[in-house]
């Protein structure tokens, strides 16, 4: 499959294409199809969650609890701010279909399907089961048909099935001691000062710690290291900005990368396309 309307991303000679969108008739929902071969995902995180069907290949996932293998028929799950990373399994790299349903969508199907209320969360990292991954790439065709009434019923039916059958309550993250305690609150610093962060050693002056312990305490709790949280924060920044209409250009300021290649290069590896094409794909053609 070619990228559709210019909207996804090819490499040339790798066999690499990839379309990120949202589909206006599905509010709460980014879509990705896309093919990967030499393609890989650094750690990163998501602020909703991810909803993934293996079409072919092997997806190998890292997680917190080791590394995934996903082939034809599986569906992986991840819950939202859950650092992970992807990459190729197999050399022929993996092709696949994900759902990015927001917290609050999930949330609504969860209470209307009378699973439970609040925020769920998925107990496994992946399930094989080849119904559901017909049915997440069915939601793909359907809103790429424009079929809103199809793509809106499958995508309900699949998040339901998932959240019956693999979801409990999302627990809240408890702080467990000082060391997280400076963890969030070194966060909270990073994110306000995105554009001119300060060094390790005055992030840990300010906190009243010690470098090493901080950065023990912040990997800790987020699964990276500061400066790796602080790129995927700028590239989630960015991802607002560009869905407002922002050009890359100025968005790449905007979340204090240097200029605009920086902000292509980090963000194509963890969105998985090129901020231009991002944006396209929410706002149309430019």
């Amino acid at each position: 499959m070619a990228a559709v309307e210019g909207a996804g991303r090819a490499a040339r000679g790798t066999g690499e294409w990839a379309r990120h969108w949202q589909y206006a008739e599905l509010p709460g929902l980014d879509l990705l199809r896309a093919h990967y071969v030499r393609h890989t995902f650094p750690r990163h995180a998501h602020d909703g969650y991810v909803i993934a069907a293996v079409t072919h290949g092997v997806e190998e996932i890292g997680l917190p609890g080791g590394v995934v293998r996903a082939g034809p028929g599986s569906v992986v799950l991840i819950n939202p701010e859950v650092p992970h990373s992807a990459r190729a399994g197999v050399p022929e790299g993996w092709g696949y279909a994900t759902l990015y349903p927001s917290r609050q969508l999930i949330a609504q199907v969860a209470e209307e399907s009378g699973v439970l209320r609040g925020t769920p969360g998925f107990a496994p990292d992946m399930v094989m089961d080849a119904q559901a991954a017909r049915m997440i790439a069915e939601v793909h065709r359907g809103a790429e048909e424009g079929n809103p009434l199809a793509a809106d019923t499958l995508l309900r039916g699949v998040v339901a099935r998932m959240l019956q059958r693999h979801a409990g309550p999302l627990p809240a993250h408890r702080i467990v001691a000082a060391g997280a305690a400076d963890a969030e609150r070194a966060r909270d610093v990073l994110e306000a000062r995105m554009c001119e962060p300060p060094s390790l050693e005055q992030l840990a002056d300010e906190l009243g710690t010690r470098p090493f312990a901080l950065l023990r305490a912040f990997r800790e709790r987020y699964g990276m290291p500061p400066h790796t949280w602080l790129t995927d924060a700028r590239v989630r920044r960015a991802r607002l900005l560009l869905e407002a209409g922002t050009p890359p250009a100025e968005a790449a300021l905007a979340v204090g990368f240097s200029d605009q290649p920086h902000l292509n290069r980090h963000f194509t590896r963890i969105v998985g396309v090129p901020p231009g094409a991002y944006r396209r794909g929410r706002t149309g053609p430019a």
